[in-house]
């Protein structure tokens, strides 16, 4: 399994380059499939790429390209924002984030910049991504310009923002501390952070990495190299505008200083080389020559000819718009800048004892899919082997959307029944239209197939008392017509309920598709998406009051379908009391089947009779059921009733706002799947993928 961190920071120049830039190196000690990511990139002046991405690429060697290394460009995140489509932002990085993920056993995750005016939304986002990636989240505090109480009270502002959206720890490094400062802000964080325990590391201020190279400046300030190229990673410590004699300007020049002088004062500009070529003299960082003045060609052939190594440059802007450039420079580590990259890699090793936090990192427990990931799983799984799946409510604009999504993303192939021309209506409405690739529209009262479809009912239904009129009849209705394209292997699978009850949609499987051998009784389970993962409940849809050996067929079957979506079981089966500490023929029923369970499965991970509040909380279970291995963990719950189970799904999905995805049937020989007439598009779309996947396993 890959292991990832999540690194974000509070505000903008914090340091995560620095920070990221000591993780890789030590992650590459023990392993060398490893990966850098960022969701979402932004502009950098003077950068044709993203400086991080580029310094992390060539200065490890990293076995990835530069496309393959970052989510969304910011541009493209503002449209999709502002055009609602935060899913479809969310999805793209999903996607390019699991195609690094199978080349890499680690990879490091660089958040947001927040440069840009949306800092508040990118703080939400980089919770959202964190937690959709299911990676552990570091955090790097800045205590720059700021005291320790305000540093760390900033510091733990973010974290309960973290913790409240569910993000995981691996721990927080504060960085540019002012030296004399270490010992207080340990105090601090230790005072702060020691009852949540979390890791802290301190970095002090380091002036020469936060001090712009020579080369930045040209890059900063579009400059040409006139003469001494050899100096560029030269840092600059300040900068100083001269315009006066030569005389007056010498006591004001300090070491690794940036003269800014007129580009026509050639007599400056001879007096600055012989000062940086005297040993007596402070060693000048560079001088830039403004107005896009430049000596002459005849003065330029005598510099050279003294071979300087001084930095010569030249820029169109004015003395006063130059130095106010130069004040908004922000230093990054690039790989040209050997120095600064060893200070900041001796830096980072000198403070940052990295082996707590990988303990903490592997200690973590694995963590259920995301919903996104759930979902991203999906349809990378349906895609695998391409299902086919028959719609029968065509007429319904709704089915008509999810069609359109499903196949314009190549993920199914749509068979839709109704009339034609009422179909094409409705997609010209819409201004839709469909690849006959990948979409067949059918009428059953026209189909050639009809007949031979009824001939077929009417010989599995005849022991029933039903007639061949009768079976004709059947045929037409689009229910019983897509039930028997699955059961004759013209389509994979089949998905109804949008405009019809969940009896119509279900019970033309009952009477011909059957259940599987060895299986009873047809259940449903829902895939409930919160927001800490994916869980399973069962069943909400079917069985009123299932028997001690049907509750425990339900849990069996719920347990493998969990598996077939990638959802590793631990299973709970509910009831109003816990462990032993209740009564009662319902407490009875539920504790039986739990026995039947462990004799027909000895290797499930199951409990019960168990609360629902003692199934899925780490700390209600230690106090109810200490020691069980599915109490607080419980990922697949299985309710006593129908009552129970339908109430309570329905109860979280208003009050979280979770996607349910069902009801999905299970213990049919081939996938039939119910909608609720109120569903999405979305939902729709879920289900169809779902039942592809049931397909494949079939």
């Amino acid at each position: 399994m890959t292991l990832s961190v999540y690194v974000s920071s509070i505000e903008a120049n914090s340091g995560k380059a620095l920070v990221c830039l000591g993780i890789l190196d030590f992650a590459l000690g023990n392993t060398q499939r490893v990966g850098f990511f960022r969701p979402i990139i932004g502009e950098s002046a003077g950068f044709s790429k993203d400086p991080d991405i580029d310094l992390m690429i060539r200065y490890f060697d990293l076995k990835q390209t530069y496309e393959a290394s970052y989510g969304w460009h910011q541009a493209d995140v503002n449209r999709l924002l502002s055009q609602n489509k935060r899913g479809e932002l969310l999805e793209g990085i999903i996607a390019k984030y699991k195609q690094l993920e199978a080349e890499c056993d680690f990879i490091l995750i660089e958040g947001t910049d927040y440069e840009t005016q949306f800092s508040a939304l990118e703080f939400d986002l980089n919770c959202v991504i964190a937690n959709d990636l299911g990676s552990p989240v570091l955090i790097v505090g800045n205590a720059a310009q700021q005291s320790v109480i305000d540093a760390v009270s900033s510091t733990r502002i973010y974290v309960d923002f973290y913790m409240s959206r569910g993000c995981v720890f691996t721990g927080i490094i504060m960085n540019k501390v002012d030296p004399v400062d270490l010992d207080a802000m340990r105090t601090a964080l230790i005072q702060e952070f020691k009852v949540d325990g979390i890791v802290f590391s301190i970095i002090p201020f380091c002036s020469l990495l936060q001090s712009p190279t020579v080369h930045e400046v040209i890059r900063q300030l579009e400059a040409d190299i006139l003469i001494g190229g050899s100096r560029l990673s030269t840092t600059v410590s300040s900068h100083l505008i001269g315009a006066m004699q030569l005389e007056h300007l010498f006591p004001r020049i300090h070491q690794d200083q940036l003269l800014l002088i007129p580009g026509d004062r050639t007599d400056l500009l001879l007096g600055l080389l012989l000062i940086d070529a005297s040993s007596f003299c402070p060693r000048i960082a560079g001088v830039l020559l403004a107005s896009g003045y430049t000596p002459s060609r005849a003065i330029l052939d005598i510099i050279k000819g003294a071979n300087p190594t001084l930095p010569i440059l030249s820029t169109h802007y004015e003395l006063i718009e130059a130095s106010n450039l130069l004040h908004t420079i922000k230093p990054r580590l690039v790989p040209e800048d050997a120095t600064k990259i060893k200070v900041a890699l001796k830096l980072f090793q000198e403070n940052v004892a990295l082996s707590p936090y990988e303990q903490k990192l592997r200690s973590i427990p694995t963590r259920g899919l995301s919903s996104r990931m759930f979902t991203y799983s999906m349809i990378q799984r349906a895609r695998s082997s391409i299902q086919h799946i028959v719609l029968p409510e065509g007429e319904e604009l709704r089915i008509l959307k999810a069609a359109h999504e499903l196949t314009s993303k190549k993920i199914v192939k749509i068979t839709l029944l109704g009339d034609p021309d009422r179909i094409s209506a409705l997609l010209r409405e819409e201004g839709m239209d469909f690849d006959p690739q990948w979409v067949q529209i059918i009428n059953p009262a026209i189909s050639h197939d009809v007949s031979e479809f009824a001939e077929t009912y009417y010989q599995l239904r005849k022991h029933k008392g039903i007639t061949v009129d009768a079976a004709q009849d059947r045929m037409l209705d689009v229910s019983f017509y897509g039930t028997m394209m699955v059961h004759k292997g013209l389509a994979d699978g089949m998905v109804s309920g949008s405009v019809h009850t969940t009896q119509h949609t279900i019970l033309p499987a009952f009477q011909f598709i059957k259940t599987q051998p060895n299986v009873s009784i047809v259940s449903s389970i829902f895939f409930m998406c919160l927001d800490d993962g994916v869980v399973v409940y069962g069943d909400c849809a079917v069985n009123p009051f299932p028997t001690v050996n049907e509750l425990a067929e339900i849990a069996i079957s719920s347990a493998l379908t969990a598996k077939t979506f990638g959802i590793d079981p631990k299973v709970a089966l509910l009831s109003y009391s816990s462990g032993t500490s209740g009564e009662g023929e319902d407490v009875e029923r539920v504790r039986a089947a739990v026995a039947r369970v462990r004799a027909l499965d000895p290797m499930m991970k199951v409990e019960g009779p168990i609360q629902y509040d003692a199934a899925v909380d780490e700390g209600v279970a230690a106090l109810k059921m200490p020691g069980s291995k599915v109490a607080g963990h419980a990922n697949v719950l299985i309710f006593p009733d129908l009552n129970t189970g339908n109430n309570t799904y329905k109860a979280v999905q208003r009050e979280t706002g979770a996607i349910a995805i069902g009801p999905i049937l299970q213990g049919l020989r081939k996938p039939v799947n119910d909608l609720s007439r109120g569903c999405s598009i979305e939902d729709i779309v879920n289900t169809v993928i779902i039942t592809a996947i049931q397909a494949q396993d079939n």
